[in-house]
């Protein structure tokens, strides 16, 4: 684990060529997510949801809702890389987006079954794609050109990432 509470697991270290069998294993991580994340928050009161995972960091109640927030964007844009050619997307300040209203306060559980729903949409629609339309990605406003193969890894650490925030803090705060 990293010292640095903001990655538990380090940076994203960047995209690598992926054999099949590598892909498989990020489709997997995200197919994991909902029931991982459930897990990690599993049993935890109002007040240690409203704990922030570090000093100045969102709490687990914004981290929870964060996850849902990227990954609908990430879905969203997954899919206009397979209808569309290279379109631009746009990123948004997941700090705002964390504070406002519903992110600080909603309960986690709706997040927690967006995320169901949503990621058996999302893998389902890894899994039927052709080693073409992997290739296929999108103009990110700040990050460039994406391919859906970077993606799928991106996407796979940033649920191992978020998780970490949660289950390093309940190691931390000894819950």
């Amino acid at each position: 684990m990293s010292e640095d509470l903001r990655y538990p697991l380090g940076k994203f270290p960047g995209s690598l060529g992926q054999t099949h069998e590598q892909r498989r294993a990020s489709i997997a991580v995200i197919a994991a997510l909902p029931e991982n994340l459930r897990s990690a928050v599993n049993g935890l009161s109002d007040q240690q949801v409203d704990t922030p995972y570090r000093d100045g960091g969102w709490t687990v109640r914004q981290v929870v809702h964060h996850i849902a927030d990227s990954h609908i964007n990430a879905y969203v844009r997954s899919r206009r890389a397979l209808t569309e050619d290279w379109p631009t997307v746009n990123a948004y300040d997941e700090n705002l987006w964390a504070n406002l209203p519903d992110a600080r306060t909603l309960p986690i559980v709706v997040s927690l079954h967006l995320l169901e729903a949503l990621h058996r949409r999302w893998v389902a629609l890894f899994e039927s794609l052709s080693e073409e339309q992997w290739q296929r990605g999108y103009v990110h406003s700040e990050n460039g050109r994406q391919k859906l193969a970077e993606v799928v890894q991106l996407y796979a650490w940033h649920s191992r990432h978020h998780v970490a925030h949660v289950t390093e803090l309940r190691k931390r705060m000894a819950w």
